[in-house]
């Protein structure tokens, strides 16, 4: 049986991962900063499910939780970084501890609990570690610049971790989601309380009193669940999983348009090594 410690389950795609994996007959450490909007998974699988309250910016806790669900199941087989939330802003509008405070949660936090993990991934030579990102990383669209940095270091460090622990029979992979119908754009979406007009027709469209897109995204969280547990369960993993038709067409245009650039610019950014090599 597969052990999973799961991140923020309280609400979106970390509550449909967790009832996913409960429902396959896995077991799963389900955690939550209020362990009260998870009890009902573990209510509801009483000999599978830990219910466990985690800040993953607090390190006490987050050794607590690993110490607990390894000592209840015997092993932490897969680790699902998804506690988040999002913040919008221009990039001169942004609040430093506002910043700060994401880099804490989504960065920070996601590092602690991989190190947290690792030593006894290593002693066995085996577990999964997915972290989540999102396809923001790749269009880093005006006024979710904090955000897609965020991301994006998220994304540099998985890559890094997935060639130092792969020789070591442990699986890292990232996740890109597109627009999936949770509560990313709606209670868990932050943003800076200054406003500077210049930016009103680029980062000021996605201010959450312009922004439309909440309850109509075309993402299902429940089947987006099934894809990752299936993806998990398949032992070949890629890199980075790309969720969601809408993230699949930008990610694709995205590659394209860096491609044309590249080949636009080769003769002379090529024009820049040492003559006769």
């Amino acid at each position: 049986m597969t052990t999973w410690l799961i991140t923020g389950c309280s609400t979106g795609l970390g509550r449909a991962l967790a009832s996913a994996v409960l429902a396959h007959g896995d077991s799963a450490v389900v955690t939550a900063r209020d362990v009260a909007k998870v009890q009902d998974l573990a209510d509801a699988y009483p000999d599978t499910a830990l219910a466990l309250p985690l800040d993953v910016t607090d390190a006490a806790e987050i050794a607590v939780a690993v110490d607990a669900g390894t000592e209840r199941f015997g092993a932490i087989d897969v680790l699902v970084n998804n506690a988040g939330y999002g913040y919008r802003a221009a990039v001169e509008e942004g609040d430093e501890a506002e910043v700060r405070e994401l880099f804490d949660t989504h960065f920070f936090g996601s590092v602690a609990t991989v190190k947290a993990v690792l030593p006894q991934m290593r002693a066995r030579r085996s577990g999964t570690i997915v972290n989540l990102s999102s396809i923001g990383a790749r269009l880093t669209p005006a006024g979710s610049g904090y955000y897609a940095a965020v991301k994006s270091a998220i994304e540099g460090l998985t890559g890094s971790l997935r060639k130092e622990l792969e020789p070591l029979g442990i699986t890292v992979l990232v996740i890109e989601p597109g627009g999936f119908r949770t509560d990313f754009a709606g209670r868990s979406l932050t943003q800076t309380a200054t406003v500077i007009p210049d930016y009103a027709d680029t980062a000021g469209r996605r201010r959450k009193e312009n922004d439309p897109t909440h309850g109509t995204q075309p993402g299902d969280p429940e089947k987006a669940a099934q894809v990752i547990l299936q993806v998990v369960e398949s032992g070949r993993a890629p890199e980075v999983l790309v969720l969601g038709k809408d993230a699949v067409s930008a990610y694709r245009s995205a590659l394209e348009a860096h491609l044309t650039s590249l080949e636009e610019w080769r003769d002379l950014t090529e024009n820049t090594t040492f003559d006769g090599h």
